[in-house]
């Protein structure tokens, strides 16, 4: 490869996207697995899309919600005076929706699984839901979230469809990796895209073996 900025950026915006996915999805994996309300199915319906839409349909609809003719984009230019998409901004915003669900899923089924006699042994002690969820349900499910968050790093890193679609590819602004390895096979160029693959592949074994070592272990 000629330049390793797809890389460098790739990496910025999944940890960016890991980051933002991580706080959103563990909070509401924790109210899907404790919460008891009418529209509960609805939230997880919606917070899954993203894994059973198709990419570029995931981007056309980001596109549509952060567009300059949206309420969104809007505000947004008009507070820092240029258009959120195709921007760095508009690539972690498509990566954290993308990783979302699979931290959410992972994380409420470690939520889920933690015995509840040490959760009800913590309340009768005298503490408080958010006390009881922070001393005894989140150390307990720990790992499991450590392997949601692995996985939805993992998401984020190789999402190329709606990455594109809002963040465009603009070589040494917005090309990811993925964007960059598609871009070198449709101008011919193999050897670029031979090593952009390798790289995404490598990262995404070392992703995976982590996510088996955490969940392999037993507390």
């Amino acid at each position: 490869m000629t330049s390793w900025f797809p890389l460098w950026l790739s990496l910025r915006v999944s940890a960016m996207a890991t980051i933002f996915a991580s706080v959103a999805g563990i909070a509401v994996a924790y109210v899907l697995a404790k919460g008891r309300f009418r529209f509960r199915s609805l939230i997880e319906a919606v917070v899954t899309l993203p894994i059973v839409l198709p990419p570029t349909v995931l981007g056309y609809y980001l596109l549509t919600l952060l567009g300059v003719n949206s309420p969104i984009g809007k505000s947004w230019e008009r507070i820092f005076g240029a258009p959120l998409v195709f921007t760095q901004t508009a690539a972690v915003i498509a990566a954290s929706i993308s990783a979302l669900p699979y931290v959410v899923r992972t994380a409420r089924a470690a939520i889920e699984s933690v015995d509840a006699r040490l959760e009800a042994a913590a309340r009768i002690a005298g503490l408080s839901e958010w006390q009881v969820a922070r001393v005894v349900t989140f150390p307990v499910a720990a790992r499991g979230i450590g392997a949601g968050v692995a996985l939805g790093f993992a998401r984020a890193l190789g999402d190329f469809g709606a990455t594109v679609m809002v963040a465009g590819n603009i070589p040494n602004r917005t090309q990811t990796l993925p964007i960059a390895v598609y871009d070198a096979v449709q101008s011919g160029d193999l050897d670029a895209a031979r090593v952009g693959s390798f790289v995404l592949g490598a990262i995404a074994v070392i992703v995976l073996l982590i996510v088996t070592q955490i969940s392999g272990r037993k507390l």
